[in-house]
């Protein structure tokens, strides 16, 4: 029988915004989901695991991988290269499951280009104000480095109405909640479901 396939979600948010905790709630409330682990070059931090929290690599084996167009997309962010395998998410697709990507604007433009189907998601902050105390909130960044992802969140929130789906991220719990309508707008697709209901589809017209 055939297989139906997942679908390839790319997240994008200005640093602070909730991204990160947001996706960790859908992925641990939400079944065939899971988060693509990036390469990367820059070295592994006290308590990060090999294969988990990202594939560390070195950059020769990066550019390499560039040379073979292994990889979906990649970046060189301030001096270090991360990149997602083309091999990796295309496989998990096949297999039904669905895939998120946590990747800036840049990345998601890439990926769309690659793969068409992707839906790309943008999440915002309320406010610049609330943005801000979010930020000043985890106590620990410098004020220079806290100013310049301010800078940085206004270049990446400018890209907004490029995406598929935008959502802001105020009062957590509707954040979520909306972020799993979309993940459930998307199963329900008919394409999606002539496959999977196929064989009650045959007894139903029987």
């Amino acid at each position: 029988m055939k297989q139906a396939q997942g679908t390839l979600y790319v997240f994008s948010a200005p640093s602070g915004a909730g991204k990160t905790s947001l996706v960790k709630a859908l992925v641990e409330s939400t079944t065939q989901i899971k988060v693509s682990v990036s390469h990367t070059t820059r070295p592994m931090r006290d308590g990060e695991v090999d294969g988990v929290d990202y594939h560390f690599t070195d950059v020769d084996t990066f550019r390499h991988m560039i040379s073979d167009d292994a990889f979906l997309e990649h970046a060189n962010v301030f001096g270090n290269f991360y990149g997602t395998s083309r091999s990796a998410i295309l496989d998990r697709i096949a297999m039904g499951e669905d895939v998120i990507l946590e990747i800036d604007w840049q990345g998601a433009q890439q990926v769309k280009q690659t793969i068409p189907e992707a839906v790309l998601v943008f999440i915002l902050p309320p406010s610049r104000a609330e943005l801000e105390n979010r930020l000043r909130g985890r106590g620990t960044d410098a004020d220079e480095v806290i100013q310049r992802r301010l800078d940085e969140a206004v270049s990446e929130m400018s890209h907004q109405a490029e995406f598929d789906y935008t959502l802001v991220n105020d009062d957590f719990d509707t954040a979520l909640s909306e972020l799993r309508a979309i993940i459930i707008a998307q199963r329900l697709r008919g394409e999606v479901q002539s496959i999977r209901l196929a064989p009650m589809m045959a007894e139903l017209l029987a």
